[in-house]
């Protein structure tokens, strides 16, 4: 099994320009919770609990996540948790608002994520290896305590695989 390091490193070496790093920071969070939204319908009641497909994909994800490092899988479980509560909000609301807000921040995330791969001047992750797209959170949390001065270790072994972020990313013609 892959360690939290090789995941994040193998993630980051698609990662290094700050705009497209930038732009995960909106998109990521978009599609995270587009997804909860959108498979939060249909729900079944269960020992009054309703599950939902968004329930069971978050809690694959919490596994995931946990296996990987207890600090950062309890962080991205409480993470998960507020996507699905959201998504569960949002599926009680009619068809209409459901589906064009789900299907509507999923298609912005994507723009969004795709403008920022044009500045990487590289494809997605996940069009190598599809973990990309359980990684891509994980990512931006991670980035997120970088940016705070936290975890100095954990970006010292990624950016050790990785690379640094480029300080001047060239401008990508437009």
């Amino acid at each position: 099994m892959k360690s939290l390091v090789d995941h994040l490193s193998q993630y980051a070496a698609y990662h290094r320009d700050p705009r497209n790093i930038a732009s995960h920071f909106i998109g990521i969070p978009l599609i995270v919770v587009a997804v909860a939204v959108l498979l939060s319908r249909p729900q079944w009641p269960l020992a009054g609990i309703w599950l939902s497909p968004t329930l069971l994909l978050a809690l694959a994800s919490a596994w995931f996540y946990l296996r990987l490092e207890l600090r950062l899988g309890v962080l991205m479980t409480v993470l998960m948790g507020l996507s699905v509560w959201l998504g569960h909000v949002l599926a009680q609301q009619s068809t209409m608002l459901w589906l064009s807000s789900g299907v509507a921040m999923f298609v912005v995330g994507w723009v969004i994520q795709f403008v920022g791969h044009h500045y990487e001047g590289r494809k997605p992750a996940f069009v190598d290896d599809v973990t990309g797209l359980i990684v891509g959170p994980l990512f931006v949390v991670a980035e997120l305590a970088f940016l705070l001065g936290l975890r100095r270790d954990l970006k010292e072994q990624i950016e050790a695989r990785a690379g640094g972020v480029r300080v001047n990313p060239k401008r990508a013609a437009v």
